[in-house]
């Protein structure tokens, strides 16, 4: 069963969130800050990590770089959940997010974008021939 480490530090929508993915077949571990997932992330190597932007101790755009530059975690997907970005903000994607979601945050997108990043799996974050989405064109 595929694992998704959630990265948030409001305990009701870490609970929202958990219960949405358990029920679409993952396996969900919690951190409520930034360094206790890095060291989440380093013990069981998630297969994605869904992060809040700000969280207390390291936020996630520092959650987000700390990964990529560990050599084990590098190429893990990571989704940013985030009600404090505005739609086209280039901080995440500079940081290495794979893909941003706005809250609120339908419950079907969610899903369907953790989906596709499990199935996508490990993957590049940099350069144009990255297998990242993050780096592939916005369609109309």
């Amino acid at each position: 069963m595929p694992s998704v480490l959630i990265a948030e530090d409001d305990e009701d929508i870490a609970l929202i969130l958990s219960r949405l993915l358990k029920r679409a077949g993952y396996t969900v571990s919690h951190a409520p800050d930034g360094q206790r997932a890095f060291e989440m992330a380093v013990a069981n190597r998630p297969d994605v990590v869904l992060t809040d932007l700000g969280m207390p101790r390291m936020d996630g755009l520092e959650l987000t770089k700390a990964i990529r530059e560990h050599a084990e975690l590098r190429d893990t997907p990571i989704v940013m959940l985030s009600g404090h970005l505005h739609p086209g903000d280039s901080a995440p994607v500079a940081a290495g997010v794979c893909v941003v979601l706005l809250k609120p945050c339908p419950n079907d997108r969610l899903r369907e974008v953790v989906n596709e990043l499990t199935e996508l799996g490990a993957h590049g974050h940099s350069g144009a021939d990255s297998g990242c989405p993050a780096m592939w064109p916005v369609s109309a």
